[in-house]
């Protein structure tokens, strides 16, 4: 266990945005959120995976909703919180510890805003080991853990609670229609889950790892060294390219942000383009038409000078960015997972090939 404090936010939310392939809300956001949340208590406690015991009953808390809706429309600050409230409320117990959703952006930061406001301790940990944009693809659901009951709540005060749904995928499509209807972005829990059942599923140490991500960018920043070879020196992935964006597409539909970018490479990389698609997330690297990075290995973009996130939101025409490719979790690689969470899970004709 250990005590995070107003110092450890910035790594961790450049670290968790990188993490985050483009998705997972804005990063910056996040920061604020909980360095407000962390100013009222003064700590969060962090505990390992290892640490929770059979018996602790624990929570899983995010944000739902399109990244562009929740970079436009400010959250109030509480709505995760409440979702947990309402969740405890139907199930009659507190939650002993929260776990992240997702290790991606402004969500990775909920989990400590969710800590702070309840006084319980955030796992170092999530079910992801990245961002994803639909809510069937997290480790905890994949690998057993029940859909329901879940929480959802907005800026408004209210509250949806979803008592039983049949399946993880239809968990994701009745909360995504009361995201929708809650104004495309709304505060979530769910997947409540004993101790036994989260050290077995949950990507550790992702919180952590996060940190030393960010902080490898902030000393190379100091340095004036290269920010992204920097994070290529705390993860087991390379550069793709270094190019700059010279298209952009973007929608919001169906509360995802979906769409493409094209960067022309620069430098060393001249001559070369790329295209990557996304839906809230990077979801796969195309060049001369072929697939060559794709889910759920990691494609996130950071910018050549500062080492920022640039998340699918954010990102414009004219930016210079580092395209990084970085392995996933070995959770994410088994058949199960990578019948919901790879390649063909979006729509593409292709198998997932690890990349090394």
């Amino acid at each position: 266990m250990w005590e995070l404090t107003e110092e450890d936010l910035a790594p961790i939310a450049i670290g968790a945005g990188i993490l985050g392939t483009g998705g997972g809300g804005n990063p910056y956001l996040g920061f604020l959120r909980a360095r407000e949340a962390v100013r009222r208590v003064g700590r969060v406690l962090v505990i390992d995976p290892t640490e929770v015991t059979d018996e602790q009953q624990l929570v899983v808390s995010g944000g739902m909703g399109s990244p562009v809706v929740s970079y436009e429309k400010l959250p109030q600050g509480d709505e995760e919180a409440n979702a947990v409230r309402a969740l405890e409320g139907h199930l009659g117990i507190r939650f002993d510890a929260v776990a992240p959703f997702e290790m991606g952006g402004g969500n990775s930061m909920v989990p400590l805003v969710v800590g702070a406001a309840l006084n319980i301790p955030v796992v170092d940990g999530d079910g992801m080991g990245r961002a994803f944009p639909e809510l069937q693809m997290i480790t905890y659901l994949i690998y057993g853990g029940s859909p329901a009951p879940a929480a959802l709540a907005d800026e408004r005060g209210n509250q949806v609670v979803l008592p039983e749904v049949t399946d993880a995928k239809w968990l994701e499509r009745i909360a995504r229609s009361v995201t929708i209807e809650m104004g495309g972005h709304a505060g979530l829990a769910g997947s409540p889950m004993n101790g036994a059942h989260c050290r077995r599923t949950i990507i550790p140490n992702t919180l952590s790892l996060a940190q030393r991500i960010g902080q490898a960018v902030l000393e190379a920043r100091r340095s004036h060294q290269d920010p992204g070879a920097a994070v290529l020196s705390v993860t087991d992935g390379y550069r793709y390219l270094r190019g700059k964006v010279v298209d952009i597409e973007r929608k919001t539909t169906k509360g995802f942000a979906r769409g493409h970018l094209v960067l022309e490479g620069i430098g060393d990389d001249a001559g070369r383009k790329i295209r990557i698609e996304f839906q809230n997330e990077n979801l796969v690297i195309l060049e001369d038409g072929e697939p060559q990075v794709v889910v759920p290995d990691l494609i996130t973009l950071v910018s050549t000078d500062r080492g920022e996130p640039l998340t699918t939101e954010v990102v414009r025409y004219g930016f210079r960015a580092d395209v990084l490719a970085i392995p996933c979790s070995d959770l994410l690689k088994t058949p199960e997972a990578l019948e919901v969470v790879g390649p063909r899970a979006f729509g593409y004709d292709t198998d997932f090939s690890p990349i090394s």
